[in-house]
């Protein structure tokens, strides 16, 4: 791969996602933004979780981030913004951080939000109960304290430069206290935040109908009155939809199905560079894969420019079995791993496999880039031994029997905020999605020295460190990293697609006098 700096992937980045405009499209989203209309946005699996703090596929952080707040909460340049806090500080040892809340906030139901709120949701993301994702991604807290209504105050554990970033975490959304006290089940059917739209009506696997709220802290948005979240599992007739008319946005488009929506009349694709990648787990724990020899061997037998080109149809660059590539602040270039076949053949035969192994690979259908990769790999594994034998099956099925349970899948994750973010959510020992189980004393201590440290030369060397770790050990195999694709009709207006993911921000969207009239 290319080198490639982060300024230069910055740059690549606002290029491909439509910052830079010309003729009518530029002069449209200079214009202030039309209150009022529905917008339509269409996403491709059901939205099953409604409690925010234990979201977790793109379509449930989409409606959680219309109905919830956090405290903090990213721009599309990946940096900070407040949210819930209107500012915040730090003591000199990054132990202790102080939050001023926003005055005047209500929730849903009318509740007043106060500081009470962010301490009561704060200690259930903090409760291995609760079973939040956020619960290893906001950072080293031990204790969250009210010091007035308005003043938060967080104890951390150690030195800690990116709790705000953390703080924006799709999974902590805050929530009113009393209903943490009576139950977090009432939440599964009901929502109750501070966000720029309240829940109209939720049926999971068809259609979600948002409106806006008017009590919102930011007067002047949300721009429109209402959104429909619109389920299409068929990718075909939900592009069919938007070029039809039918829909406004689709928030996450299939690279086999780009091409057609960029050429469309009325249709504008939408393109970024991101993190966003699918790995294929090892279940570490378990043989043949707790021998790190056939780990290494199946990696060996990946070509990876190949499988960008196969799986993504070129909207991508290639992996080296680390999450991290140069979207990330920390990201350390290593040499770019190549197909070697005899050695894989040679470490199998190490590990007592001298006439290679069966093993039975399971991919999702959401997104069907997972079946492709799984598809690619078994093919390019055959020549070293491996008889891989690739089973699909539905998006609900594998979340309830193999997500975090199987040995041997292919998962699917955005971007993170930060290097421990995706860390600390996916390979630590005390990951909240621990799927490889790994669990390798070294690179934890890596990470942890990482987090707690200020000295930039010094986190760079460490995650440079855990990077490494990654690459040699391959507790999953990460071939390529996909730009976010997505598309939109051309009378939507303030909509820029998020290199996160899972971050969508369409309180900033507006709909143009071009839109189509809906009840």
């Amino acid at each position: 791969m290319p080198s490639v700096n982060r300024r230069h992937f910055l740059a690549a980045s606002a290029a491909l996602s439509g910052f830079a405009m010309t003729g009518f499209d530029a002069v449209a989203q200079a214009q202030a933004p039309r209150r009022g209309g529905t917008l339509r946005v269409s996403v491709d699996q059901a939205v099953a979780k409604l409690n925010p703090l234990v979201t977790r596929v793109n379509p449930e952080y989409l409606v959680s981030e219309l109905l919830y707040s956090a405290l903090t909460r990213l721009k599309v340049d990946m940096s900070v913004e407040p949210d819930l806090a209107e500012s915040w500080s730090n003591s000199a040892d990054l132990l202790e951080w102080t939050f001023v809340l926003r005055k005047g906030v209500t929730f849903h139901d009318g509740s007043a939000f106060t500081a009470a709120d962010v301490v009561a949701t704060f200690e259930a993301i903090l409760d291995a109960k609760t079973a939040s994702p956020a619960r290893q991604n906001v950072g080293p807290i031990v204790k969250v304290a009210a010091k007035d209504t308005d003043t938060v105050v967080f104890t951390l554990s150690a030195p800690f430069a990116d709790l705000p970033v953390a703080l924006a975490t799709t999974t902590a959304k805050i929530v009113p206290a009393a209903v943490i006290k009576a139950g977090l089940g009432r939440l599964d059917r009901e929502a109750v935040g501070t966000g720029p739209f309240k829940l109209v009506s939720f049926e999971p696997e068809r259609l979600i109908v948002v409106a806006r709220n008017d009590a919102y802290y930011d007067k002047a948005r949300p721009y429109l009155d209402r959104v429909d979240v619109v389920v299409y599992p068929d990718i075909s007739a939900e592009s069919s939809a938007l070029i039809a008319g039918d829909t406004d946005l689709i928030s996450t488009a299939q690279p086999t199905e780009y091409g057609r929506l960029e050429k469309a009349a009325g249709v504008k694709g939408l393109r970024v560079a991101s993190g966003q990648f699918c790995n294929v787990n090892f279940g570490c724990d378990t043989k043949p894969f707790n021998d790190v020899r056939v780990r290494q061997a199946l990696a060996l037998t990946v070509d990876r420019a190949a499988m960008v080109d196969f799986v993504t149809e070129g909207y991508g660059t290639p992996g080296n079995d680390s999450p991290l590539n140069v979207a990330y602040r920390f990201y350390s270039e290593q040499a770019l791993k190549k197909p070697d076949i005899a050695k894989a053949k040679a470490l199998l035969a190490e590990a007592g496999y001298p006439n290679g192994l069966e093993a039975t690979l399971i991919a999702s259908d959401r997104p069907s880039l997972r079946t492709q990769m799984a598809v690619a790999l078994r093919e390019m594994a055959k020549p070293a031994g491996f008889r891989i034998n690739v089973e699909t099956m539905p998006h609900a099925t594998y979340l309830d029997q193999v997500w975090k349970k199987g040995s041997f899948y292919v998962g699917f994750y955005n971007m993170q905020p930060t290097a421990d973010a995706i860390f600390s959510l996916l390979y630590t020992s005390n990951a909240a999605w621990n799927e490889t189980r790994w669990n390798n004393a070294a690179f934890d201590k890596l990470v942890n020295e990482a987090r707690a440290t200020v000295d930039e030369a010094k986190r760079r060397a460490l995650y440079g460190q855990a990077q490494a770790l990654m690459n040699t050990e391959v507790p999953s195999i990460i071939p390529t990293f996909f730009d976010l694709l997505a598309a939109r009709r051309d009378w939507v207006q303030g909509y820029e697609l998020h290199p996160r993911g899972a971050v969508f921000r369409l309180d900033h969207a507006s709909l143009g006098a071009n839109a189509p009239k809906r009840a």
